[in-house]
């Protein structure tokens, strides 16, 4: 039987207001996008990215009792959240009981995987930013926006 590869550090996050911290050993399982509209729906967002760590390599280091649970009865899911700022922690399936998916946001350093993945990419909003070009806004230090694109005039002929 193989060994457990053995943790390469730790990552440690913790929600808005500090009254929950956490830790998973290094590096996490996985890392995704999620574009579902149940986590568009609890991260208040246009995606939920989320680090995948085995549960047994989560340890709640600050705020046990200050996490408040929502189990969904459809599909079982149970996302957890801060009961003090409402900062969603942990999302948890039933079909993958060993896993814990929390969300990437809240980990102040790296976690040991890039999120490649995006599930539910069919439920991508139309007005979500893919990564078009983007530009200074002239009077407004440190915001950019995404100029139209300016619509060509058809061509005419003679002069009018």
């Amino acid at each position: 039987m193989a060994k457990p590869a053995a943790a390469a550090g730790i990552a440690a996050g913790q929600c808005l207001c500090g009254s929950v911290a956490f830790e998973i050993d290094v590096p996490a399982r996985w890392a995704w996008h999620d574009h579902s509209a149940a986590s568009r729906r609890a991260h208040g967002a246009a995606y939920a990215t989320y680090v995948g760590s085995w549960r047994k390599r989560l340890r709640i280091t600050k705020g046990e009792d200050a996490i408040a649970r929502y189990e969904h009865p459809a599909t079982k899911t149970v996302r957890s959240f801060c009961s003090t700022c409402g900062t969603p922690l942990f999302y948890e399936r039933a079909r993958s009981p060993h896993m814990v998916n929390i969300p990437r946001a809240l980990f102040a350093s790296r976690t040991g995987r890039q999120p490649l993945y995006h599930i539910a990419i069919e439920e991508l909003q139309d007005w979500t930013y893919t990564g078009e070009p983007l530009v200074p806004l002239k009077g407004f230090p440190g915001v950019v926006w995404q100029r139209t694109k300016k619509k060509k005039q058809p061509e005419r002929e003679g002069m009018f």
